[in-house]
């Protein structure tokens, strides 16, 4: 896959090691608790499945994976209605700096899931490591904030495991 031909597709059961390993990493990287591969792996099937959610990818089918979105579909905890709930965008560092937007093309692509269901979108950046350039990068991509995220008695950062 060269950078000029990224593509995203629609991750599958047969990709759930690679998934795990990238869902793992994006804990470890941008986690405020310790995760638990049991959850992870909760959220994770089903949207493997396409039940209440997706997980594109960008990677060959078979191949490793260089970044992915999580979405899920379900209701908000004060309505019945519906919404894509992004759980997670998530690119290997060695793949950040690459020639072809990789974390742009999988927030486009949940933009267009969100478009095509007819539901919103719900997305965000819970971090504190390069939190400022995201921002820029949503912004771009989604417009303006509706509010931010505070964490009180925790930091978004490297350095936390997965139980």
């Amino acid at each position: 896959m060269t950078d000029d031909n990224l593509q995203i597709r629609l991750a599958t059961t047969d990709d759930m090691t690679e998934v795990m390993r990238l869902a793992v990493t994006a804990c470890e990287e941008n986690g405020f608790l310790n995760a638990s591969q049991e959850l992870l792996a909760r959220e994770i099937y089903p949207a493997l499945c396409q039940d209440h959610g997706l997980c594109p990818v960008i990677g060959r089918p078979g191949g490793p994976i260089e970044g992915l979105a999580l979405l899920r579909v379900g209701a908000m905890w004060y309505s019945p209605q519906t919404v894509v709930e992004e759980r997670c965008v998530f690119i290997y560092p060695e793949f950040r700096a690459a020639k072809g937007g990789r974390a742009r093309k999988l927030c486009e692509y949940s933009k267009k899931v969100a478009d095509g269901l007819g539901i919103p979108l719900l997305i965000g950046i819970l971090s504190n490591t390069r939190t400022e350039g995201k921002v820029r990068m949503y912004k771009r991509i989604f417009g303006e904030p509706a509010g931010a995220f505070f964490l009180y008695g925790a930091k978004a950062e490297p350095g936390h495991g997965v139980l």
